[in-house]
């Protein structure tokens, strides 16, 4: 994608994938730092930018911040689970599937824009295809 003035931007889901990067790096970390509350607020600002600030995925990535996303985006929950859970490690790994969700989908509308794209350049005249 590029703006008016020929400069290439990043596309959507780019940004995105740089979140993931970002929050597989600070995951090592302990979850509860003011690194991760910053990562956080960058988040949910590129998200409220893609979207808006109403759309349902800053309430979903908000959940996922608590570890509470599960019932809203329909994470897989283990068979399993040990009696005491482990908050902010959940907590971590819903941020990163409600992030991955959304790459996804932005891939998958960036495919579909692309591929219009690709059929408006053509020279023949309208009827020759």
């Amino acid at each position: 994608m590029q703006n008016m003035n020929g400069l290439p931007q990043p596309r959507p889901s780019d940004e995105l994938k740089a979140q993931i990067k970002k929050l597989e790096h600070l995951e090592h970390r302990t979850p509860v730092t003011p690194a991760l509350e910053g990562f956080d607020a960058e988040t949910e600002a590129l998200i409220g930018k893609l979207y808006g600030p109403t759309h349902p995925y800053l309430e979903a990535y908000a959940y996922a911040s608590l570890a509470e996303a599960e019932a809203l985006v329909n994470l897989p929950e283990s068979a399993q689970e040990a009696l005491t859970q482990d908050r902010p490690k959940t907590a971590v790994q819903q941020r990163r599937q409600v992030l991955l969700g959304i790459v996804i989908e932005l891939q998958e509308m960036e495919a579909q824009e692309a591929s219009l794209l690709m059929g408006e350049d053509r020279e023949d005249p309208p009827g020759y295809s």
